[in-house]
Order: structure tokens, then C-alpha cells, then sequence
């Protein structure tokens, strides 16, 4: 009784189960980092598999983040060369950007300003020699401005570039063909038009002013972005990226929705989301100008309607966060800038950019995308739903065999009285299961069969079924409980009957029965669930239509484990060791029956589709 006590301690601690998951989420960290996306957190892997939402950026996620200056507008229905050039050329000097052997470097936006200004013959470098730069006001994302300070001759230049619908409203006059005239409500209706117009042609639009003073403030800030003279209007295409078209539709087939986060105006964001596929019909676009009239309980209420954020600040961005996780919903977000920050933090899983993301928005991040991609973020959800459904395969095989070990030593316990009246055996002998077997099968049988469910392929339906919601609530769902249970009840009923049939050995002592009893038992445990570690790759199809040999590393794992099994069988010394005997021929065919019998047992399950529960059909 003591030695049983002592098995059925080391049946119920499945002491390979931390190692083995965290083994599993390790591997899978490693291939996400192959697939451009480096895992920060562990538990990261297994939140990314349930997101329901992913917010993302436009620039440089959905699209390439490859400007190109496409058009330029005035006020005039046709645009002259000169003032085509004289826009260019301001906007070339309101940018940050440094040229090194005709190479621009810097930001993408700004990028393309200075390349269409090079092809025209306007070099900055070689206007800044003449009109010299000595201050600036930096572009932030509440503005949506920057402006630059020009010494020109005993004067000085202010330069503004940034949204036509803000800008446009710090202007008082117009440039016109050589002219200075006042900016009119239809020199502003025709100029706003045209923004739209541009806008509706997925373009990236900047408008460009400036205004010359004799004398500089002392204080140099935002307000000398007014009074302005407005200049003209810069459209730019930035391409979609390859590939971002199908993983959005992915992530619809998947349950997952996809919005659009951005600082873009509004109707280049609407032409750009619907190119995608992300604003469909019934979808709705909405600003940030419009988010801050709504109440953060009212946005709650409407946020499932929305695809499509526009014009938003990061505190906007916080806002749209919250207001879907109000909705049970698992936000993944993606962001590049110090003010994002806050949204990625409060996020389920933060994305931050790896190429253009700052250091302050990679910390807050639980994921760093290599190539800034949006398909890589959908690439991560699909990584790590099968890194989730692996870890549930390993956590059911092993939690169904520890069971299956609890069940054959308690039943044998109950039964015992009846088994040595039954069988003749002194009471004292009987013993299903030595702790070493109890030990060896944890350790060594069961251990690699289960790390080797981490490689185990993703499933054919792994991004067409709906994610997980509400994981906080555990892994052991009534399925999964129900699985564990009855399949460990099968395994340790199978065992204590191959204990049963050695018992029932006739003309032999009765410790020679005991002995062919427990081996019988041992082997039968052992190899059951060998060949029920197959059953579990797949809860639904029947184990010959999952691809058996679709996992070389699981099939590796299984021959070693039963190898090593029968290196201990047919090993004198091991043999003895593990208080085993030979078995005799009669035994051998009912060995062999009970050890396949749990694949007989869970395909009829299968078929008669009570191995899982409704809430998982």
C-alpha cells in the first residue's frame, strides 16, 4: 500500500508539463522571428492566436512607404510650370530630409518632396545656400504642421507644410500666378475640392504656404503658423504593400477585423481601405474631430460599426483601444511613434514597427515587426494560434495520461480484495504499478511525444475559424475537460485490464502473475498512449485523414520512446530494475489489442462527434 501511495503521488504531478510548454512557446518565438516578428513576451504568443481586432496604421503597414509626388494643384484649373516649381520648391525647404550625391535621405513624405523638386532642377542644398534655414517648429501629430524659418536677405521666410484642411484655415491670402490675392470662401471651396478630389484617388495630399516678415518674434511657436499665404497642394501615392490585400482578407475569413488607424485625411483613407477590402459596405469612416464629440460610453456602443479612424491623435488612438476591449475584444495595435506609447501598452498584443519604430514604442511593445508589414502581423496571428493549439495538444496528452495512471492505481486500490479472491493472489503482492514505471512513462515516455506536438503543423481551417475570446478564463473549456477525462478514464481502464488478464495467468506463482501482471500493465500504458498521442492532433477528423506522417519529428519521437521501451523489455539488468518479466506468447496478442485500442476507441467517439462538445462545433 505504501509503494502505491508513493505512485499514485507521482502519477498525479505531470513533471514534465511546465518544462514542455514553455519548450513549445520557445520554438514557436523562434520561427515567428523567422517570419519578421520578434516576440518580446512569452505569453504574447498565445494572445496574438485570440485577437479578434487588429488595429493598424497605414503608412508603411498597409502601404510601402514609397512616396511619390504624382500631382501638383493651384488654384487654377491648369497649373503652370512656374508654379508647379515654386510649390516644389517651397516644400523641399520645410522638410528635414539630407542630399548626398543627388541620394535623398529621410522621411518617405518628405523624401519624395525633395526627389520631385530634383527633377524639376531645384536642388536644396543649393537653395539653402542662398536662403539659409535657422529655426523651425517640428511636425507633431496634433498640428499636423511643420514649419521651417528662412533667412532670406534681410528678411525672413516662414515656410508651412502639413493637412490642407488645417492649413487651409491658418491662410489669409493666396498665391496666384506671380500674385498675392486675398484667400476667398470659393478660392477655399475650389481649393478644398481639389483636396478631396485627390484624396478620392487614394493620394497623400500636403498643402504648402509660407509668409515673409521683416522682423522674428522673440518667442518662436506655433502661432506664427497664421496669416499665412497659401501656395498649392502636393499629392503623393504611396503603393500598397504586396500581400496586405490577402491577409486582411485572412483575418476576415479568420473572425478577425481589421481597422484602419491613420493621420491621413479621411477620403484618402476611405479610397485606400476600400483598395483593401477593409471599409466595406455598411463600414463607416470617422475623424478624430468627430471621435472627440462622442462620449467614451457612446463610442463603446457604435465602435463595431467603425473600420475606418481618421485625422486620430494617439490620444485618440487610447480611446478606440479601451472603447473595444469594453466589448470582450482582443485588440492587437500597431505603432511606430513616442505617442504611441500609451496605445500599444494598453493594447492585448503591441506591434511596434522594428524598422521605423522608436525605442520608446519598441518597449512598449510585446511584438516588434521586422519589416513594419501588416501581413506579418497576420502571419504572428496564424504563428500563434498553432503555437496555442499545440500547447492544448501537449496539455491534453499529458493530462489525459496522468489520469489514465490516477484511474488504474485508485481502481486497483478498490478492487484489490476481489483481485486476490479472484485470482488467488496473497493481497499483500498485488501492485498495478511500480513509481519507477510511473516515473519513467512522465519523464521519458511521455515527454518527447509532446514536445515533439510543437512542430505539429497548423490545421487547414487554423485562420478560417473564429478566434478564442475570453482565454483569461483558462484552457480547460468544457471540451477540453471532458476530452482529459474521459480519455484518461480509457487509458486507465485499458491498463488495469491488461493487469487483470496477467493475474488471470495459469501454472504460475503467484508473485510470477504479479510480475506478468505489472508488465503487461506498464506496456499497455505506455503504449497506449504512444498511439494516443495521434488521436489528439486533431479533435474532430478522424486520425487517417490528419496526415499521420505530416510530422517527422513526432514520428521520431514516438519510435525512440517505444524503442526505449523495449530496450528496457528485452535488457536483463533493466529488467530487473523495473521488476519486469518476459511476457508469454498468450499475453503478447492482448498486448497488442489493448496498446491500438485507443484509436478504435476515439475514432468511434469521432464519428458518433461526442469527442467535443457543441460550444466547439
Amino acid at each position: 500500500m505504501f509503494m502505491t501511495s508513493i505512485g499514485l503521488a507521482v502519477a498525479a504531478i505531470p513533471e514534465g508539463l511546465p518544462a514542455i510548454v514553455t519548450i513549445v512557446l520557445s520554438i514557436g518565438v523562434t520561427k515567428m522571428a523567422k517570419r519578421n516578428s520578434i516576440i518580446r513576451k512569452l505569453p504574447a504568443v498565445e494572445t496574438l492566436g485570440s485577437s479578434t481586432v487588429i488595429c493598424s496604421d497605414k503608412t508603411g503597414t498597409l502601404t510601402q512607404n514609397k512616396m511619390k509626388v504624382v500631382k501638383v494643384e493651384d488654384l487654377n484649373t491648369k497649373i503652370t510650370e512656374e508654379n508647379k516649381k515654386n510649390i516644389l520648391r517651397l516644400a523641399c525647404m520645410c522638410t528635414d530630409c539630407t542630399i548626398n550625391e543627388k541620394i535623398v535621405e529621410g522621411e518617405p513624405t518628405e523624401a519624395a518632396i525633395v526627389n520631385a523638386a530634383l527633377e524639376i532642377g531645384e536642388n536644396k542644398n543649393d537653395i539653402y545656400k542662398i536662403e539659409k534655414r535657422v529655426n523651425e517648429i517640428p511636425f507633431d501629430s496634433e498640428r499636423k504642421l511643420m514649419t521651417t524659418i528662412h533667412k532670406v536677405g534681410n528678411r525672413y521666410r516662414i515656410i508651412t507644410k502639413g493637412a490642407p484642411d488645417i492649413l487651409i484655415k491658418k491662410c489669409k491670402r493666396i498665391y496666384n500666378n506671380g500674385k498675392i490675392e486675398d484667400l476667398t470662401n470659393n478660392n477655399k471651396a475650389t481649393i478644398l475640392n481639389k483636396n478631396d478630389k485627390m484624396a478620392k484617388e487614394a493620394l497623400r495630399v500636403i498643402a504648402v504656404s509660407y509668409l515673409d516678415m521683416d522682423i522674428l518674434p522673440s518667442k518662436i511657436d506655433s502661432n506664427l503658423e497664421n496669416n499665412l499665404i497659401f501656395v498649392g497642394l502636393i499629392g503623393m501615392y504611396d503603393p500598397p504593400r504586396e500581400g496586405v490585400k490577402e491577409a486582411v482578407r485572412k483575418c476576415e475569413q479568420a473572425g478577425i477585423k481589421t481597422v484602419m488607424i491613420t493621420g491621413d485625411h479621411i477620403i484618402t483613407a476611405k479610397a485606400i481601405a476600400k483598395e483593401l477590402g477593409i471599409l466595406k459596405l455598411g463600414g463607416i469612416a470617422i475623424t478624430g474631430e468627430e471621435l472627440d464629440k462622442i462620449s467614451q460610453k457612446d463610442l463603446e456602443k457604435e465602435i463595431m460599426n467603425y473600420s475606418v479612424f481618421a485625422r486620430v491623435s494617439p490620444e485618440h488612438k487610447v480611446r478606440i483601444v479601451k472603447a473595444w476591449q469594453a466589448n470582450g475584444e482582443i485588440v492587437a495595435m500597431t505603432g511606430d511613434g513616442v505617442n504611441d506609447a500609451p496605445s500599444l501598452k494598453i493594447a492585448d498584443i503591441g506591434c511596434a514597427m522594428g524598422v521605423v519604430g522608436t525605442d520608446v514604442a519598441k518597449e512598449a511593445a510585446d511584438v516588434i515587426l521586422t519589416d513594419d508589414n501588416f501581413a506579418t502581423v497576420v502571419s504572428a496571428v496564424e504563428e500563434g494560434r498553432r503555437i496555442y493549439d499545440n500547447i492544448l495538444k501537449a496539455i491534453q496528452f499529458l493530462l489525459s495520461s496522468n489520469i489514465g495512471e490516477i484511474v488504474v492505481l485508485f481502481l486497483a486500490i478498490l478492487i484489490t480484495p476481489l483481485l486476490s479472491k479472484q485470482f488467488g493472489v496473497d493481497i499483500t503482492l498485488i501492485e498495478t504499478l511500480l513509481p519507477i514505471h510511473i516515473l519513467w512513462i512522465n519523464l521519458v515516455t511521455d515527454s518527447l511525444p509532446a514536445l515533439a506536438l510543437a512542430v505539429d503543423p497548423a490545421a487547414d481551417n487554423v485562420m478560417k475559424r473564429k478566434p478564442l475570446k475570453n482565454t483569461k478564463k483558462g484552457i480547460f473549456t468544457k471540451g477540453m475537460t471532458w476530452r482529459i477525462v474521459y480519455q484518461g478514464l480509457m487509458i486507465g481502464l485499458l491498463t488495469l485490464t491488461a493487469f487483470i488478464i496477467g493475474l488471470s495467468t495459469p501454472d504460475v506463482s503467484q508473485e510470477e502473475k504479479v510480475k506478468i501482471g505489472q508488465t503487461m500493465a506498464f506496456y499497455v500504458l505506455a503504449l497506449s498512449e504512444l498511439v494516443h498521442v495521434f488521436n489528439i492532433r486533431d479533435n474532430k477528423r478522424s486520425i487517417f485523414k490528419t496526415g499521420i506522417f505530416n510530422n517527422s519529428k513526432l514520428i521520431l519521437a514516438t519510435v525512440v520512446s517505444a524503442s526505449l521501451m523495449f530496450v528496457i523489455l528485452f535488457t536483463q539488468g533493466l529488467r530487473d530494475i523495473f521488476g519486469l518479466v518476459m511476457l508469454p506468447a498468450m499475453h503478447v496478442f492482448e498486448t497488442v489489442m489493448l496498446v491500438l485500442a485507443p484509436v478504435i476507441i476515439v475514432e468511434i467517439f469521432k464519428l458518433l462527434k461526442i469527442n467535443t462538445t457543441k460550444d466547439e462545433e
